[in-house]
């Protein structure tokens, strides 16, 4: 549509004469977008990008659609015939469209108004159980038809079901998805990394744009696969997202940048593709026909005459990817592969996308023991508390060519919150741990709707728009709430804050009515939910961290799969006040015989304290 109607002359003639134009990136403005494609659907039944909407000076919306061509055609109303009618409209029957606005907004407004207050429970997830088993591929993985989306919180709630339920079909769907999603050319096997989504069922054919939130997702949905069986493939997987994240989309100073575009030179996937002709001149016959052969690279091409690298044909390609034979040559297409005219870069960096990377990277490091991981999230954390907070402390959302912008949304506080709690379990650093506190005190403060519960998109001290919504549905990333709600119960047991906890029952409640009717659309938050129906434990560790069996126990925490604790370090090494201030019940906590000690407490009350790091991952093993 931008090259169709945008920068067509006589459009833009039209659009400067009658109207003026403002053109909004969705990702910058959220609670814009949200807002008016809610109008969108309310006025056409559906919704997508392109939106156009077009509205009064007050904001007021009265016409809405997606995409547009310059002229009418089989059916698609043109922009052309669009702006001169209802430039018609305005100037002769203004009234009419005024009152469609005032309409339009009346009933927006009204949305949300019932909440049900209902108390969600272990049958709404076993209801999203049954719905993904429903819908599972059994072929290829993922869930439904094409086009295929990773949606990554979808696996991390069916981890979290296995590991309650004990029930092996959540933990097969997952693994055939994370292992038919690697092996598809949705995963650029040449510089690795994920793009957006799939278009066809067998995850083949992507559409090429790559995502920083899909990958800071999927590399924790790896991860935590990767602690549930101890495959190695898993693991290899996360490092190869987490590296890509670091060469290709980490700024100079620390954050990372927003995405990668699908075309370059104008042509969808020509940066990712190969003939095999180009194969073998960069490679040598016999060592690029075997190239050819472990990734699916053929004469006729498998999209558009040319091929996508991938393992779809190749069953020993996923197993063996930590020690594959392909490395030297692979390293040697990507070298060439660089000579390219690479994919714009969207360099924004946006507070939401950095905290979810900031969660994988530190978990990366916890699991994976790569320090270059931890770096990279505790600088992404100094970059934001550098270039996007304000002097007063409030967060902002988005940094560019020097310039931070936009009041930060619900979304920033609850994905940052997420990355910093990680943080600190990864470093047990008290400053993280404070960071996260003084982050929700805001969030809450701003955000949190005391009267009916749960969070609006935009503060109480951003520009106030025709309406505050509140989002709770788990697309394409979690929503602010459901991120919230999680943050809330994890924060409440490490401090012992009980007031955090019932700001997440709170939650619960406001959107019981909408996530009972499809669960599935909702499983981030049922992800709270399973945590706060598992009795859960907090794992204190007192010692210092150059004991060998204090790492140990680290170890023991660390390369399993324990979604329902939380880990505590009181540092007997140096100065633990800060910690004792964010977390006081621990003080009266202290080593046994000048061992490292582990505390496991469930609902208020500690078991006998545990000195044998075998000893503590026994215990720990059931939860």
């Amino acid at each position: 549509m931008e090259r169709e109607s945008f920068e067509d002359e006589e459009v833009a003639q039209l659009l400067n004469e009658k109207y003026i134009s403002i053109k909004v990136d969705r990702e910058e403005r959220p609670d814009v977008d949200h807002i008016y494609m809610n109008v969108c659907q309310l006025l056409t039944g559906h919704g997508g990008w392109p939106l156009t909407i077009i509205m009064t000076s007050e904001k007021k919306p009265f016409y809405a659609g997606t995409y547009f061509p310059k002229h009418s055609r089989m059916g698609s109303p043109g922009i052309i015939e669009v702006l001169q009618k209802i430039s018609a409209l305005w100037e002769n029957d203004r009234q009419t469209l005024i009152e469609s606005a005032e309409s339009i907004i009346q009933h927006i407004n009204g949305e949300g108004d019932g909440h049900s207050m209902e108390v969600l429970s272990m049958e709404t997830a076993h209801r999203a159980f049954q719905g993904f088993l429903r819908s599972f591929d059994h072929e290829f993985g993922g869930f439904g038809s094409a086009p295929k989306f990773p949606t990554p919180h979808n696996l991390s709630f069916l981890l979290r079901y296995w590991k309650m339920t004990k029930d092996q079909d959540a933990l097969s769907m997952v693994e055939k998805t994370l292992e038919h999603m690697y092996r598809g050319g949705i995963y650029d096997h040449v510089g690795f990394g994920f793009s957006r989504y799939s278009t066809d069922r067998k995850w083949l054919v992507p559409h090429f744009e790559k995502m920083l939130y899909d990958n800071a997702q999927l590399a924790i949905a790896y991860l935590e696969a990767f602690q549930a069986t101890q495959k190695k493939a898993y693991s290899e997987a996360a490092r190869q997202i987490l590296t890509y994240v670091l060469r290709d989309m980490t700024s100079a100073d620390g954050g990372f940048y927003s995405a990668e575009d699908a075309d370059s030179e104008g042509v969808e996937g020509k940066f990712y593709v190969w003939k095999q002709d180009e194969i073998l001149a960069v490679l040598g016959e016999e060592a690029g026909r075997q190239f050819c052969g472990y990734y699916g690279i053929v004469p006729e091409g498998n999209f558009e005459g040319s091929s996508i690298p991938n393992l779809l044909q190749n069953k020993a390609g996923f197993a063996g990817i930590d020690r594959s034979t392909m490395a030297s040559e692979r390293t040697k297409i990507f070298e060439a592969r660089k000579q390219r005219i690479h994919p714009y870069k969207d360099d924004k960096i946006l507070t939401s996308w950095n905290g979810l990377m900031i969660a994988a990277m530190a978990m990366g490091y916890r699991v994976l023991g790569d320090a270059a991981f931890v770096r990279s999230a505790e600088n992404a954390v100094g970059f934001i508390e550098k270039h996007l907070r304000r002097s007063d402390g409030r967060l902002l959302a988005r940094y560019r060519d020097g310039e931070a912008a936009y009041s930060a949304y619900l979304d920033d506080y609850a994905f940052l919150i997420w990355g910093l709690t990680e943080l600190y379990e990864a470093t047990f650093k008290p400053h993280y741990l404070r960071l996260a506190i003084d982050l929700t005190d805001e969030m809450l403060k701003f955000f949190y709707d005391y009267e009916k519960g749960g969070l609006y998109l935009y503060g109480s001290d951003s520009e106030q728009l025709i309406t505050r919504p509140k989002e709770v549905y788990d697309g394409a990333t979690p929503s602010g709430n459901s991120a919230a709600a999680l943050n809330l119960l994890r924060l409440s047991r490490i401090t012992g804050n009980t007031e955090l906890e019932v700001r997440a029952e709170e939650i619960f409640k406001a959107f019981s009515a909408d996530i009972d009717k499809y669960p599935m659309g909702y499983t981030h938050m049922l992800m709270a939910v399973l945590y706060a129906q598992n009795k859960g434990s907090e794992v204190v560790i007192v010692g210092s961290k150059e004991m060998a069996d204090i790492s140990k126990m680290f170890q023991a925490i660390n390369r399993n799969f324990l979604p329902f604790l939380v880990f505590i370090f009181k540092n007997t090494a140096g100065s633990d006040r800060d910690i004792l201030e964010l977390v006081p019940y621990i003080e009266a906590q202290h080593m046994i015989a000048d061992h490292a000690t582990a505390y496991v407490c469930e609902n208020h009350a500690c078991r006998e304290p545990i000195t044998d790091s075998r000893e503590l991952e026994r215990i720990i093993a059931g939860n």
